[in-house]
């Protein structure tokens, strides 16, 4: 039983890795049951008795608390399924618990540690155990990467799918915010985050996605869910490749020597199999990451109080981003590495009438998507921008935080556009990965895009849990 065999995985590695925060108790139970259902004949479809890990700031009514990462929820055992998770085990996968995380997906300190949470420790990258996992879906990553899971759900608003996906030799994709219900998720802005998948392949996170997607009366974003959502396994062509214009973010490199002569492989792999590439050297990004920052504290503290408000007061004390900040005061083990400077600015923010963040909604959405994305596309004739991800991972440093490159992460984010990231290669031992990013509910193209790469190179090799990177 595959269930069996991932516990057992779990059982071994995670104590080297932190990448799991909480294991489901009824997972064997749930695994017997569907080994049952396909024995008289029953099989719900293609991921039938798959089991599968997710961020710990989902909720599953298993008995498992959604933490956050943080000591103030470590009793939020809510009894609630999140939609997507509904999703999930009606397609047949077995919840196989929760994997850690960025406390508070990486939005308490601009000094944070990825891959640290006080519930759940520090996430090692099995590739190269004194390196970032990156965030803030780190336990997800790594988790997958070092096969306690054959796929983990991340979240994302800004990176943090595609990023901890890249660094940790795996596909993520950061669906269209709209895809994916978002009800039951502890949030940072509803402006930009979403749920994806993180798998090994692209044909996986194709299956997962078909199940995932869908419209949900309790998140307003997903209306146009049903209407938009497709098989996005069905079809996925090696060919896909052939004949088609791609925009290359040059804007993107630079950061990295060791990625930028992987991605120039990638560029020749992507010519090889009959795409046209047009280059794009310059864009300016830092507009679009001032209004963000606007947008992201502002909505942080209105619907993380929103998120508070919904659970048990007798088992979540802390019923506001306020009582967060003086929880965190009063916990020595929360502020032991770094500080929650981004929760302070959240909290001193004026909600959704004060014209600064009306108008930052407005200018981040035009900017990166109108007069970003789809504006490089139209202006190349692409139906697609590649770039690398983001660079290698990092040594983990507490005292310092990370030491974080550059990455494609943003422009999506903000546009509220779909990012698929897929293995590329390795710098020194450590993955990379090539994005793919598209227009608005492009899902289906850039994981035929993505899908066609992949099959090209096979760029994914394995972990070897080494201890550190050496000369």
């Amino acid at each position: 039983m595959e269930t069996e065999i991932r516990l057992e995985f779990i059982k071994l590695r995670n104590p080297q890795l932190h990448a799991v925060i909480a294991l489901n108790p009824h997972a064997l139970a749930d695994a017997r049951a569907l080994d049952a259902e396909r024995k008289a004949g029953k099989v719900r479809g293609p991921l039938h008795g798959v089991p599968i890990l997710l961020k710990d700031n989902i909720e599953s009514a298993d008995d498992t608390a959604t933490t956050a990462g943080s000591l103030a929820l470590k009793d939020n055992v809510t009894g609630r399924d999140a939609p997507l998770v509904r999703r999930l085990t009606d397609a047949g996968m077995v919840i196989l618990g929760k994997a850690n995380l960025s406390e508070w997906a990486n939005i308490r300190s601009s000094h944070s540690i990825s891959g640290w949470s006080a519930v759940g420790g520090t996430v090692r990258n099995p590739y190269v155990l004194d390196r970032s996992a990156c965030g803030s879906s780190s336990g997800s990553g790594a988790a997958v990467a070092a096969g306690l899971a054959p796929a983990a759900i991340g979240t994302e608003t800004d990176g943090s799918i595609t990023c901890p996906a890249a660094i940790n030799g795996l596909v993520g994709l950061k669906p269209t915010v709209g895809l994916v219900s978002r009800t039951h998720i502890v949030p940072i802005s509803h402006s930009q985050d979403t749920a994806g998948p993180m798998t090994r392949t692209v044909t996986d996170a194709a299956m997962i996605l078909t199940v995932l997607a869908g419209s949900d009366p309790a998140d307003v974003a997903t209306k146009e869910a049903d209407a938009r959502k497709t098989d996005y396994a069905k079809g996925l062509s090696k060919d896909a490749l052939k004949g088609v214009t791609l925009a290359v973010a040059r804007f993107y490199t630079g950061y990295s020597p060791g990625t930028d002569a992987v991605f120039e492989q990638a560029l020749s792999d992507l010519k090889a199999q009959g795409a046209t590439l047009v280059e794009v050297k310059a864009f300016d990004e830092g507009p679009i990451g001032k209004a963000e920052g606007v947008v992201l504290y502002t909505e942080l503290k209105v619907d993380l109080d929103a998120y508070l408000a919904s659970t048990d007061p007798a088992k979540v004390k802390t019923r506001t981003l306020a009582d967060l900040i003086a929880f965190n005061k009063a916990t020595p083990k929360e502020l032991e590495w770094f500080g929650q400077e981004s929760f302070e600015k959240a909290q001193a923010t004026k909600g959704y009438d004060d014209p600064e963040y009306i108008k930052a909604v407005a200018d981040g959405k035009r900017l990166a998507g109108p007069e970003g994305i789809d504006k490089i596309l139209k202006d190349t004739g692409a139906v697609a921008i590649v770039a690398p991800t983001t660079g290698p991972a990092w040594t983990i440093d507490p005292l310092n935080g990370d030491h974080y490159g550059g990455s494609s992460t943003t422009l999506p984010a903000v546009a509220g556009y779909p990012h698929l990231t897929v293995p590329m290669g390795q710098v020194g031992g450590l993955p990379v990965g090539l994005s793919f990013i598209g227009p608005a509910w492009s899902e289906a193209r850039l994981l035929n895009l993505g899908y066609a790469y992949e099959q090209a190179t096979h760029r994914r090799v394995e972990p070897k849990f080494l201890p550190t990177v050496a000369p």
